[in-house]
This record gives C-alpha cells, sequence and structure tokens, in this order.
C-alpha cells in the first residue's frame, strides 16, 4: 500500500429535487439555508454520508451512526476499548504513548485516518487530536432555492387515549423544490503522511463520494431525489499541488442558462469546465 503522495483536489455537482437535503434541528428540520436563501448541507452530514458509504463497502469506521451502527457498541469509548492494543495503552494513564495510539487508531479506521479524530474519555489521562488530511467544505446552492412546506396529519396511536378523542395529530415536512449544489474538498499530503492515508484511501473515498447517496434514502429523501451528477477528481504531480485548491476549484463552474427562470433539472445549467495545464482531471458520473 502505497502513502499518498500528490496532493488531491475534487468537487461534486448534486441535484436536489423534492427532498429536505439537510435539514436544520433549530429551524423545526426545515431545509438548511443561508441568510441569501442559498441551501446549505454542512460538512458533518456530508461526512456522516460518506462514514456510511465507507462502512457499506466493508471499512472500518470509528463514528458510526446509530441506525448503521455494526458492531453493537453504545460510545465510541466502548469501540477503542475493544482494541486490545489501545486499550493497554489508555491503561498506562500518564504513561500512555500518544504517538503509539495514534498509529494505532489510524491503522484500525479509516475515517480517522482520513478525517481525523479526538480522543477524549472521562477518566483518562489521554487527549489526543488526529488530524487528517481529507478536508471538506459544506455544499452551497447555485441560485437560491424555493422551500414547499406542506402540514400532515400523522394517524398514529402513540400512547392510549383515555378521553375516547382520535389520535390524529399535526406536523410539518419541508422539502427542496429544485436545486443545484457543489461541494469540493481536498487531500492534504502532509497530513497524510502523518495519518498513513493511502493511494487506495483515497480512491475509497472518491468512490464514496461518487456512490454518497446509494442506500441513504429516508422519508425526508426518498430514493432517486438526491443524486451526483458530476464528480471532478484532480491529482496534482507534487505534495504542495500545481496550482492553489481555490483556483483549481473555480475551474468548474455552473451557470444557469439565460432563457431559464425557474429551473426544474440540470439540463438548465451550463457546466463551464477550464482545463488546468499539465494538471490531470479525472471527470466521473455519479449514481
Amino acid at each position: 500500500m502505497n502513502i499518498l503522495n500528490n496532493k488531491i483536489d475534487f468537487k461534486a455537482i448534486l441535484t436536489v429535487e423534492n427532498a429536505n437535503s439537510n435539514g436544520d434541528p433549530l429551524n423545526g428540520n426545515m431545509p438548511r439555508t443561508t441568510i441569501d436563501g442559498f441551501g446549505e448541507i454542512s460538512d458533518v452530514c456530508l461526512k456522516r454520508k460518506i462514514r456510511n458509504r465507507l462502512l457499506d463497502m466493508g471499512e472500518s469506521i470509528f463514528v458510526q451512526s446509530d441506525e448503521k451502527n455494526i458492531d453493537g457498541y453504545k460510545s465510541l469509548r466502548e469501540r477503542a476499548d475493544s482494541n486490545e492494543k489501545l486499550k493497554e495503552e489508555l491503561a498506562k494513564g500518564k504513561k500512555a504513548d500518544i504517538d503509539v495510539y495514534s498509529k494505532i487508531a489510524n491503522e484500525t479506521w479509516i475515517d480517522v485516518r482520513s478525517f481525523g479524530q479526538v480522543f477524549a474519555f472521562k477518566n483518562t489521562e489521554l487527549s489526543l487530536g488526529i488530524r487528517g488530511p481529507v478536508s471538506l467544505h459544506p455544499a452551497f446552492s447555485v441560485d437560491p432555492i424555493d422551500v414547499s412546506s406542506i402540514q400532515i396529519t400523522k394517524s398514529v396511536n402513540s400512547e392510549s387515549s383515555v378521553s375516547g378523542k382520535a389520535s390524529d395529530t399535526m406536523g410539518m415536512k419541508h422539502r427542496v423544490d429544485f436545486g443545484v449544489y457543489e461541494f469540493k474538498g481536498s487531500i492534504n499530503v502532509q497530513l497524510a503522511e502523518k495519518t498513513g492515508f493511502t493511494e487506495e484511501d483515497a480512491e475509497k473515498i472518491k468512490e464514496a463520494i461518487r456512490t454518497i447517496f446509494v442506500n441513504d434514502s429516508s422519508s425526508a429523501r426518498p430514493e432517486g431525489s438526491m443524486n451526483i451528477e458530476k464528480l471532478y477528481w484532480w491529482m496534482h504531480n507534487n505534495k504542495i499541488g500545481q496550482y492553489s485548491t481555490k483556483k483549481v476549484h473555480e475551474s468548474i463552474k455552473v451557470i444557469k442558462k439565460e432563457d431559464v427562470s425557474i429551473p426544474k433539472s440540470i439540463d438548465d445549467y451550463n457546466i463551464i469546465e477550464s482545463k488546468l495545464e499539465n494538471l490531470k482531471l479525472e471527470i466521473y458520473e455519479g449514481v
């Protein structure tokens, strides 16, 4: 397995149609928007989906969600202690070797060596922060989005009724009618060397992003309502990059066609691709 030696930048274009792309719990679970009305999907949400896809692909994941918990551990502490070498090191207290603990954690879980992780548990002397090489920006829509809200009736007896009244309760559902979003990121070689992130790991991250909405459906995101349209993957020819990340990301622009007032599909947009000299670019379709 080869440690990554070339900087990587990437950018994905995705569409949302009649789905709640990322609900905001502080705003009635409405789709996240910026103050200017642009749709937003948090980087935390994107990392969760990438972790889920890596889990589907058979990889070992440290930060598992409750709905994707495959090993039965109820906390990160339990999962960390399930590794005997980590448990032994942690038991040393102040004498614990942070470098050894970090090396074992990176070798064990792909999300740790990709995104990094903070290991700080109660009643222990160990406090360790690992910086991962894979960084993600939040996704933002190309244009301001329209959010539709509908009132629903939930006809479910969640509790027995002694009054004889109907059990119907009212609720709300929110969705983005249609939106084109972009999210981007990079993989840092210097941090990859520290965590042991390999070229093979980069390929797995790429595939997880390309298929990020596979096995991700819910009542808020019906199957097929969110889709990766294009994934752009740049491989530089050195460790720090031939061009700045900003210049690389801005070489791909998504612009609404002039004769379109209300976009309904990705066909209502022009994707302008500006090639950067001597920079390797791979383009993938989503699924």
